[in-house]
């Protein structure tokens, strides 16, 4: 029996801020190596956000969640620009993800050693 491969769901949205083509694509493009990284991600939701009362250096705020097996995972990033704002938000997400696999890499091994000490006793 073939499984069929998942395709995860990307949710993109803006809040006092107007999506234009060419923004959707580029957080479709970064969030592309996420979807590399992890095949167990169900859906990214990245909600960017323009708040014209804050100081010019935390001006648009990129907010990401991730829901993947186990606890969702939620991010934030403030910067004077959207796309770096998305860029940087995407960097945040991948490390939490490569810090989440290395956890769980050595949880697992942790666990086989207790198992196999255990064998010999």
């Amino acid at each position: 029996m073939k499984s069929i491969p998942h395709t995860p769901e990307l949710i993109v949205s803006g809040i006092h801020l107007e999506l234009t083509p060419s923004l959707k694509t580029f957080v479709r493009e970064k969030t592309e190596r996420l979807f590399r990284h992890e095949e167990r991600i169900i859906r990214i939701r990245v909600e960017l956000e323009c708040d014209p009362k804050q100081s010019v250096s935390n001006r648009f705020t990129a907010k990401g969640h991730i829901m993947i097996n186990g606890p969702d995972m939620n991010a934030s990033v403030a910067a004077d620009e959207c796309h770096k704002a998305v860029a940087m938000l995407v960097d945040k997400l991948d490390r939490m993800l490569s810090r989440r696999a290395t956890y769980f890499k050595v949880r697992r091994h942790r666990d086989a050693s207790r198992v196999a000490d255990s064998a010999f006793t």
